[in-house]
């Protein structure tokens, strides 16, 4: 089950919010903040450990940016002097992949983004110094609605900058679809001008970030991706492999949705397969396995994505979701693919009614064959 950062969503949730904001990450950061004159540790410490019990996520953070506040200088430009002073070392410059950093330090950009929207330049100067401690992505988004022309300058020089972490935030800062993050009002085809760049950076952090914001925009704009993934490839900028990834990565939503720009740009061209499908177990009980077999013929041999769609009875109309099968070859020898889906009756993303079923095969984005199955009640 998907949860956002406010670790709602059950049990698990709540093990993360203490995971992450505890007494013992807390007591690190009182740490850095020790050395700013005047701070008292232990007051903030006896004032945010005991109040985080019963908050979530995303209360926790905001929770301790209220603790640190009340021992902060009140006025933006002294309040951030004295941030910066507290802030960690960065992150190790010489990674390039999966060097987070700690939730903790997010503190940083909620306090730059609820005292600095008045002295906006101020406040990305701090936020380029704490991208390099805790990726600031959800704090930069506030910046680029009040201060547009301000933040899309300065990112124009971020995406120049020697750390990888500053570089990212220039492509995750302006996804179109952040997850659980404040919607952006900027122009969506404004940041490929960054992606430009920073489709060819060294470090996979950078890259993902950009095959990521890629897939945002495809729900959206898919010509306008599967044309600049295409220009990329031809450029030549980046690594082979790596650009084969990036494109991959980026059209993992149009994939499922079976747009043949996207399939063709991988390789996978519609038309020259044929499909036969049996299901195998034409009744099912909800708990239990759909088995399903797909024929598939060509004339000539061909790449073939192969997907299928299972088509949900609802009481207010039927449903789909698209699940991957095989990328295969296909030729005149045939191929033959069995399949075994569960059924889950405790599934948290969609729920299952008994009831006449649909199932669809598609091959590189065409619908080649449709069954149908009988779901039973537990």
């Amino acid at each position: 089950m998907a949860r956002g950062p406010d670790g709602k969503g059950g049990g698990a949730g709540v093990l993360l919010a203490a995971q992450l904001f505890n007494a013992g990450s807390v007591a690190d950061l009182a740490a850095g903040f020790a050395a700013l004159p005047g701070f008292d540790a232990e007051r903030f410490l006896s004032a945010c450990v005991p109040g985080l019990e019963g908050r979530g996520l995303m209360q926790r953070l905001d929770w301790v940016a209220d603790c640190l506040e009340a021992q902060l200088p009140s006025g933006f430009p002294a309040m951030a002097e004295a941030l910066e002073a507290a802030m960690p070392e960065p992150l190790d410059p010489a990674l390039r992949d999966n060097d987070f950093g700690r939730f903790i330090h997010a503190v940083f950009g909620v306090l730059a983004v609820r005292h600095g929207m008045a002295a906006p330049e101020r406040a990305l100067d701090l936020l380029h110094a704490a991208t390099r401690r805790f990726s600031m992505e959800y704090a930069v988004r506030p910046f680029l609605n009040r201060w547009p022309d301000m933040t899309l300058t300065r990112m124009r020089d971020w995406m120049h900058d020697e750390n990888y972490h500053v570089r990212r935030l220039v492509s995750e800062g302006t996804r179109p679809r952040l997850p659980w993050g404040r919607a952006v009002t900027i122009d969506p085809t404004v940041p490929l001008g960054f992606l430009d760049r920073l489709h060819r950076d060294e470090a996979r952090f950078v890259t993902r970030s950009v095959a990521n914001h890629m897939n945002d925009l495809s729900r959206v704009m898919p010509e306008a991706v599967t044309e600049r993934l295409a220009r990329w490839r031809d450029a030549g900028q980046q690594d082979a492999a790596e650009m084969a990834w990036i494109t991959r990565h980026a059209l993992r939503t149009a994939v499922k949705r079976g747009e043949p720009r996207a399939l063709a740009l991988l390789g996978f061209e519609a038309g020259g397969v044929t499909a036969r499908l049996e299901v195998l177990t034409p009744k099912v009980r909800v708990g239990e396995a759909l088995r399903f077999a797909v024929w598939l013929e060509a004339e000539a041999a061909r790449p073939a994505m192969v997907d299928y769609r299972l088509r949900f009875f609802r009481p207010g109309g039927a449903a789909e979701k698209v699940f991957k099968l095989k990328a295969c070859e296909v030729g005149r020898a045939g191929l033959r693919l069995e399949k075994r889906h569960v059924l889950k009756g405790d599934a948290t993303t969609y729920r299952l009614h008994p009831g006449l079923h649909g199932l669809v095969v598609q091959v590189n984005g065409v619908d080649l064959a449709e069954a149908a199955f009988d779901l039973i009640a537990e």
